[in-house]
């Protein structure tokens, strides 16, 4: 028979499991369910040294001097689910040509260092066609930072896209050892929105190229135009196609796939093209059915730790009701197969 513990030593476990629950409690206050987190456009990235995946988000943010300006936070998770409240990754500082919105951040890993893709906005007028809404200053720039969590610090206060281009949503990708930028041209300045590419520098600070078309929304036979989908009102100011989030897969057969968005006869809608000549510059062909269709998109891929090919995106595109959704995908060699979702709690 063992010796019955002393008192003590029951004192002692009995603190300790305490402890563990307080501290259980304590931090499942701090999570949220997927659920329960407004996001447009959430980009994950899977940070592997951690385990940890986060989700970025453009927010308000507080800054040092009790200002609150725009910014990007990420919320971090273990498991897809349950979520920590967003750290600060990024704030604008003072004197930043774009202060009056952040649209779709991404972050990328490469050579070392963490790069934040984002859209800037500011209401400095561009030259406008009378018969067009009004155009104002939108453009892409990247930040860059040490680590995932930032803080992401800007090269310079000038945008990686043309000075007098309504332009969004730039996403890199790097072809035998040459980083570019993939970017979309704004239906609003253009009505036919395009998708369209520069090189970067090697350290991604600025642009090496003018910018080189790649294709149009209106050439994705499931596309429609904003007057067709009754998304804006029927008038020839608000008229067009467009072309929102890209992102580039290689499948395992050596395919190159972009997946974007624009609006089909489900309203917002991810659709499929793959480059022909195996080469992000094209010529690019559209797949005739969007990979999700369902009023959701700006989609990106990732994979899990334990492997498994995952499609993000937001779903509805209505405010306030935006939430990430994460999808099981397919590798198929020559297009990406969409599985199940994800539980969404």
């Amino acid at each position: 028979m063992k010796p019955a513990m002393k008192p003590s030593y029951l004192a002692a476990i009995a603190l300790l499991v305490s402890s563990l629950f307080v501290s259980i409690a304590s931090s499942s206050e701090n999570l949220r369910k997927r659920s329960e987190i407004r996001i447009r456009d959430p980009y994950v990235v899977a940070h592997e040294p951690s385990k940890t995946y986060y989700m970025y988000a453009s927010m308000m943010v507080t800054r040092a001097d009790g200002e609150k300006v725009r910014g990007v936070g990420a919320y971090r998770s273990k498991d897809l689910q349950h979520w920590e409240d967003a750290i600060t990754v990024y704030e604008t500082a003072d004197g930043f040509w774009g202060p009056d919105a952040i649209w779709a951040p991404e972050v990328h890993e490469y050579k070392g260092k963490y790069y934040l893709f984002a859209t800037f906005a500011s209401n400095d007028p561009l030259p406008t066609s009378p018969k067009r809404r009004p155009n104002i200053k939108r453009a892409t720039q990247v930040m860059v930072a040490d680590g995932p969590a930032g803080p992401f610090k800007a090269f310079s206060n000038v945008p990686h896209t043309p000075q007098n281009w309504m332009s969004l949503d730039g996403t890199l990708w790097e072809e035998e050892g040459v980083p570019y930028m993939i970017f979309c041209h704004e239906w609003w300045q253009i009505v036919d929105g395009s998708m369209d590419l520069v090189q970067l520098t090697p350290d991604l600070s600025s642009v090496v190229t003018q910018p080189e078309l790649l294709f149009y929304g209106s050439e994705a036979p499931w596309s429609r135009s904003m007057r067709e989908v009754g998304n804006r009102p029927v008038h020839e100011r608000s008229h067009g196609w467009v072309t929102d989030g890209p992102f580039i897969y290689r499948t395992k057969t050596d395919r190159l796939l972009m997946i974007w968005s624009s609006f089909g006869i489900q309203r917002y809608a991810v659709g499929m093209a793959y480059s022909e000549s195996g080469s992000i510059k094209g010529p690019w062909k559209q797949m005739e059915e969007p990979l999700f269709k369902k009023d959701g998109g700006h989609g990106m891929i990732f994979k899990t730790f334990e492997g498994q090919l995952m499609l993000s995106l937001h779903q509805p595109n209505r405010n306030p009701e935006e939430r990430a959704h994460f999808f099981k995908l397919e590798d198929a060699g020559d297009r990406l197969v969409l599985v199940e979702e994800l539980p969404f709690e």
